[in-house]
């Protein structure tokens, strides 16, 4: 049995939750969501909560019972909270500056790297002298937040002899000891 499954997602006060035989969708103050459903998950709401059922015992189904209570959990809490991701650049030189849905990156590459954001989601970059510049992205969508941050990592992830790159706050990284001298 799945126990994430069974759990009921609580709908907070100014959040919607609409379900339309497979596809539910989640409207709130911070934005609007809508998710598929697979129909062996049954989603219906029961005293302001959303209960998630599912027909068969199945392996697949149980986990698709978890995961789409998950979502919707995420959903519902994206459109009434929010999340919010901070990334850290280490490294000399190493610089972020934005306007409007536009990341500039100087990462120590020949060039700048400019990656436009999604509309979604709102970028804030915070430099402070003697401290590593930090990226902060902000969104309503977990999935998408986490998909962009990812990329964004990718342009320069953290290696592990000196710890330069792009690094979520927070993160531990694991470093590894450097050449040992010889005899």
């Amino acid at each position: 049995m799945s126990r994430i499954g069974k759990l009921p997602v609580a709908i907070p006060a100014g959040t919607e939750v609409n379900i339309n035989g497979d596809v539910v969708s989640v409207k709130g103050p911070l934005g609007s969501l809508v998710q598929t459903i697979d129909p062996a998950i049954k989603v219906e709401i029961v005293d302001s909560k959303v209960i998630l059922t599912r027909s068969s015992d199945d392996k697949e189904y149980r986990s698709k019972h978890g995961l789409y209570r998950s979502l919707i959990s995420n959903m519902v809490e994206g459109v009434s909270k929010g999340y919010k991701v901070q990334q850290e650049l280490v490294g000399v030189g190493y610089k972020a500056t934005n306007t409007a849905q536009q990341l500039e990156l100087s990462l120590g590459y020949s060039h700048n790297l400019i990656f436009e954001l999604p509309k979604e989601i709102k970028v804030e970059t915070v430099t402070e002298r003697g401290k590593n510049p930090i990226i902060t992205l902000s969104s309503y969508d977990k999935a998408l937040l986490g998909q962009v941050a990812a990329k964004i990592r990718s342009f320069r992830k953290p290696e592990p002899f000196k710890g330069k790159g792009i690094k979520f706050v927070g993160e531990v990284l694991r470093r590894k000891a450097g050449k040992s001298a010889g005899k």
